[in-house]
């Protein structure tokens, strides 16, 4: 993991345009070298993009891969990149929502695509913040993980163990919540929600969050932009009366917006995890077993 931060760090003094196809390249390869990846990738095209024809997932598939790879090289430049160009790489839509997060609590929710970093990046370079966290399992990777995501402002990193607690504080104190709510971990605190007509385990936790503590839902949605010119990110208008009184009708609709969005970009969205892992009870796991699934740094 040394040797790939060291990597990483002479990579970043690339122009993001050939940075950019070398990251392509190496995902390219991973393409071909990791099966059991690429395997659960293409059931989650197959069962979320079913009209589309099976060489057009396979080439959503290895576009993924050439993103993912893309984003895991560029982050190089996020960690390490002084703050002027950072600015001029990544184009915030409409604007930063600096009133918003000063007017009360908020919860800035942040989909599964490969670029979220610089979605997360794009909130430190204005304001601190909290967001949970997942430590890797490289030391080494963490801290520099850890260094990165914090370095213009302090950021309250939460482990998933600590419960709502600690963010209904951060959110009172002031501090916006960064908030992943995309992935399968397991079936507590989440409820089988249809994801592009497939049940998902989805955490309900942004919808109890938001009913707590009355903290306004901003989604943010970060993508490449064409020719290799940096990273686009948008901020999106508050979720108006959200979440209600159902917490799962609000889970519903959160997964009904993340949808629309994977529409726009499908190659962006992170179909490397298993997102239908936690089926619901007597219905069997949509995964084959192909040997060891790692593709390594997305959290």
């Amino acid at each position: 993991m040394r040797l790939l931060l060291a990597l990483m760090w002479l990579l970043h003094w690339l122009p993001l345009p050939l940075l950019g196809r070398v990251g392509e390249a190496v995902g390219s390869l991973l393409f071909a070298l990791v099966p059991a990846r690429r395997h659960i990738t293409l059931t989650n095209l197959r069962l979320c993009l079913p009209d589309l024809s099976d060489a057009q997932r396979s080439a959503i598939a290895k576009q993924h891969f050439q993103a993912y790879a893309r984003s895991v090289l560029e982050r190089g430049i996020l960690w390490w990149a002084p703050e002027a160009r950072l600015r001029r790489l990544i184009q915030v839509e409409p604007a930063f929502p600096f009133e918003q997060i000063a007017a009360g609590p908020t919860i800035l929710l942040c989909p599964h695509f490969v670029s979220l970093d610089v979605g997360g990046m794009a909130v430190a370079l204005e304001v601190a913040g909290c967001s949970i966290y997942a430590s890797q399992k490289s030391k080494v990777f963490d801290a520099a993980l850890r260094r990165g995501r914090s370095r213009f402002h302090p950021s309250k990193l939460f482990s998933r163990a600590e419960g709502v607690k600690p963010i209904i504080r951060a959110l009172r104190s002031g501090l916006p919540f960064f908030m992943l709510p995309d992935m399968d971990f397991g079936e507590k605190d989440a409820e089988f929600i249809p994801f592009f007509g497939t049940p998902a385990a989805t955490l309900t936790a942004p919808a109890r969050i938001a009913a707590a503590t009355g903290a306004k839902v901003i989604p943010v949605i970060a993508t490449f932009l064409p020719n290799y010119q940096g990273w686009k990110v948008r901020f999106y208008p508050a979720w108006e009366n959200y979440p209600g009184d159902d917490m799962v009708a609000a889970t519903r609709q959160m997964n009904a917006f993340i949808e629309a969005r994977v529409l726009e970009a499908p190659s962006e969205y992170f179909w490397a995890h298993k997102r239908f892992k936690t089926r619901p009870p007597g219905v069997p796991s949509v995964y084959e077993h192909e040997g060891p699934a790692t593709l390594p740094l997305q959290s």
